[in-house]
C-alpha cells in the first residue's frame, strides 16, 4: 500500500504557511509590476504637486484668521474635487475595463452622460457645502462668517477647480484607454492631487468678494436657483447612465461633505498650532490628498472585480482583495515617508518654521500607517456594501472613502502631533 506523504510537524505550519503567504505576495507583486510602477509614479506625481496646495495654504494664514471659519470649508471642497472627479474616474475606468467605454461627445455615450452627472452634482454641492459650513459651525459653537460668504467662496472655488480638474480627469481617461493604462492605479491619485492644487487658490480668488458689499449675497442667490434647477432637470434626465450617477451620488456627496466640514473643525480648534508651524500647513494636502488616493485606488479595484465577478462581496475578504491590500501599504511605506520629507524641504526653502525634519516625516509616518489601516477597512466593506445594495460602488467607494480619510487623516495628524509633543 502506498503510504501518504508525510506531514510536517504542527510546530512548523504556521511558518510554512506564513512563508507560503509571503511567497504569494511577492508574486503577486512581480505579477502586478505594471500596474505597481503607475501607481508609484501617480502617487509620487500627486504627492510633489500637493507641495503646491500646502504652499498655499501656509500662505494665506493671514486670510485663514482674517475670515474666521474659512479653514472648515477648505478640506470639503478639496475633498469634494476629488469625490465627484474621482468617482467620474472610477466610473470610466469600470468602463473602460468592461469594454463599455466610448471615447465620443455623442448624447447617449459613457463620455457625455458622465460629464453632465459631474455638471450637476458640482453646482448642487458647491451650494450645499457653504450651508453645511455655517450650519455646523453654529453647531459646536465656532465663529464664522456668514452664510453667503461661505456659499459664494464656495460655488466660485467649485466653478474655478472644476473647469481644470474636470479637463484633466476626462483628458486621463482617454489616454488610458488609448495606450492602455490602468485607470484605476492612475485617476484616483492625479485627480485628486489636481483637486487640491487647484481648489486652495480658486478657494482664495474667491475671499475677495467678501469685501464687496452685496457681492456674495446676489452670487448666492444666483448659485442657489441654478443648484435647484440643475437638479431638478438632473433627477428626471432621460439619460440612464447621468441618472444613475445623480441620484446614488447626492446623498453620499452630502455625506462626504458633512465628514469634510467636521475634519475642518478638528484643524480649526488646533489652528493656533498650525500656525506656530506653518510647514504642518504644507503638509496637510499632500498627507490627507496621499491617504484618500490610497483609499480610492484600493476602491477602484475593487469595484472593477465586483463587476467583473473576480470578486465575491463577502464579510471577510478573499484573497484577491488581500492582495489588493497589500499593494496599498506597499505604497503607502514609502509614499507618506516622501511626503515627511518633500513637506519639511519645500516649506524649510520657502522659510516655513518648522519642528525639525525627523519630527515632521515621524509624524508624517505615523499618521500615515494609522491613516492606511482605516483606508484599507472603509474601501473594502463600502465596496461589498455598495454592491450587495445593487449600488455601483464607482458612486459611492471614492466619495465615502476620500472623505473619510480627510476626517481620520487629520485626527491621525493630530494624534501623531501629540505623541511627538507638539499638541
Amino acid at each position: 500500500m502506498r503510504m501518504p506523504k508525510r506531514l510536517p510537524p504542527f510546530s512548523k505550519l504556521p511558518a510554512l504557511l506564513r512563508f507560503a503567504a509571503v511567497g504569494r505576495v511577492f508574486a503577486y507583486w512581480r505579477a502586478e509590476r505594471r500596474t505597481i510602477r503607475q501607481g508609484f509614479v501617480a502617487l509620487w506625481i500627486s504627492s510633489l504637486g500637493d507641495l503646491i496646495s500646502g504652499l498655499t495654504l501656509g500662505a494665506i494664514t493671514h486670510t485663514l484668521q482674517l475670515l474666521p471659519g474659512l479653514i472648515v470649508l477648505v478640506p470639503a471642497a478639496i475633498g469634494m474635487r476629488g469625490n465627484i472627479f474621482g468617482a467620474l474616474g472610477s466610473r470610466l475606468g469600470t468602463a473602460i475595463h468592461s469594454g463599455m467605454f466610448e471615447p465620443s461627445r455623442r448624447r447617449q455615450g459613457s463620455l457625455y452622460q458622465n460629464g453632465y452627472a459631474v455638471v450637476v452634482l458640482s453646482v448642487s454641492i458647491s451650494v450645499a457645502l457653504g450651508v453645511l459650513a455655517k450650519v455646523i459651525s453654529i453647531a459646536f459653537g465656532v465663529r464664522s462668517m456668514s452664510v453667503t460668504d461661505f456659499v459664494a467662496i464656495s460655488i466660485i472655488g467649485a466653478v474655478l477647480s472644476s473647469l481644470v480638474v474636470g479637463g484633466l480627469t476626462i483628458g486621463i481617461a482617454l489616454m488610458s484607454n488609448t495606450r492602455g493604462w490602468d485607470l484605476d492605479s492612475v485617476s484616483a491619485p492625479l485627480v485628486t492631487a489636481a483637486g487640491d492644487i487647484v481648489t486652495i487658490p480658486s478657494l482664495y480668488v474667491g475671499t475677495f468678494v467678501v469685501h464687496v458689499p452685496w457681492v456674495t449675497v446676489v452670487v448666492t442667490a444666483i448659485a442657489g436657483a441654478a443648484a435647484i434647477a440643475v437638479v431638478a432637470r438632473g433627477l428626471i434626465t432621460e439619460l440612464p447612465i447621468a441618472r444613475r450617477a445623480i441620484r446614488e451620488s447626492i446623498p453620499v456627496l452630502a455625506i462626504a461633505g458633512t465628514v469634510d466640514i467636521l475634519a475642518g473643525l478638528v484643524v480649526e480648534k488646533r489652528l493656533d498650532k498650525f500656525v506656530a508651524f506653518p510647514v504642518l500647513f504644507v503638509l496637510i494636502p499632500p498627507f490627507l490628498e496621499d491617504a484618500g488616493s490610497l483609499g480610492g485606488i484600493l476602491s477602484s479595484r475593487l469595484a472593477s472585480k465586483l463587476h467583473l465577478g473576480a470578486l465575491s462581496p463577502r464579510r471577510w475578504p478573499e484573497p484577491p482583495a488581500l492582495l489588493d491590500f497589500s499593494l496599498i501599504f506597499l505604497f503607502a511605506i514609502s509614499v507618506f515617508a516622501l511626503v515627511g520629507t518633500s513637506a519639511n524641504v519645500v516649506g524649510t526653502v520657502f522659510h516655513q518654521a518648522s519642528p525639525g525634519f525627523l519630527k515632521v516625516v515621524g509624524i508624517s509616518m505615523f499618521a500615515g500607517f494609522i491613516s492606511t489601516i482605516f483606508a484599507v477597512v472603509v474601501a473594502y466593506y463600502t465596496a461589498i456594501a455598495t454592491f450587495r445594495f445593487g449600488l455601483d460602488p464607482d458612486n459611492h467607494g471614492i466619495p465615502l472613502i476620500t472623505s473619510s480619510m480627510d476626517l481620520i487623516g487629520v485626527i491621525a495628524l493630530v494624534i501623531a502631533l501629540v505623541v511627538f509633543r507638539l499638541a
